[in-house]
């Protein structure tokens, strides 16, 4: 079965993903700066939050709530925002300390148009991109970003996701038959779906791992959350 990738139907950070500074060196000045300036006339980026000796900055949290709305229609609020990047710079620089390798081209190709596909039509697309402030350039490097860090936690947590054939029974019988006899759908025998039902509570059990791990880094961080009007 196709292994699913989207690391957004994995974990709680369904979007876009800034890497760490200690991962990625030179970030912040390919992102989008937010307002204000200097005396020198240089733009000046805003500290959304301090992580260990990095930073997350103003225009990351406005990237993912700019990529949110472009995926689901709607952003989350600041907090929620900065700690899906507290997440997403966990995993980047897990992943890069383990010299993960990054999704080829063709993998980036491939999920920006798996993304234009759910508009009614490229311009519409074209339309919301520019709406949102998101030049495709920035939408192909959040997508690589997806790619390389739901990637790695698939190969990080799917060897300890073990899924026997009771629960995958239990799933259909449960959860899946079900669900399909309250839309008025026939339900497929067993043996058709047990490879799709199989590889679901894969990605659950992959899903829980994660959070449990992020949810323990997490708490031996130490993290600065600057309020928005520049406070902590």
């Amino acid at each position: 079965m196709h292994r699913q990738t989207s690391i957004f139907a994995l974990l709680l950070f369904c979007c876009g993903f800034a890497a760490p500074a200690r991962a990625q060196a030179n970030l912040h000045s390919t992102l989008p700066p937010a307002a204000g300036g200097d005396s020198a006339g240089q733009t000046v980026d805003g500290i959304a939050a301090r992580i260990e000796e990095d930073i997350l900055t103003d225009s990351e949290v406005n990237e993912l709530a700019a990529f949110q709305t472009l995926v689901d229609g709607h952003e989350k609020s600041r907090d929620d925002l900065i700690r899906e990047l507290t997440d997403q710079w966990i995993v980047r620089g897990e992943a890069a300390a383990t010299k993960y390798p990054e999704p080829s081209a063709p993998d980036v190709d491939n999920a920006y148009n798996q993304l234009a596909m759910q508009f009614a039509s490229p311009d519409q697309f074209r339309a919301r991109c520019r709406e949102v402030g998101l030049t495709e350039a920035a939408i192909r490097r959040l997508l690589a970003q997806q790619l390389y860090l739901s990637r790695f936690l698939d190969f990080r947590f799917r060897p300890a996701a073990q899924v026997d054939d009771q629960q995958v029974a239990a799933y259909y019988k449960d959860e899946f038959a079900p669900q399909l006899r309250k839309r008025g759908d026939t339900v497929p025998p067993l043996e058709d779906v047990e490879d799709t039902i199989r590889e679901v509570l894969i990605q659950r059990a992959i899903s829980e791992r994660a959070t449990s791990w992020l949810d323990e880094t997490r708490a031996r961080l130490h993290i600065d959350v600057i309020a928005g009007d520049g406070s902590q």
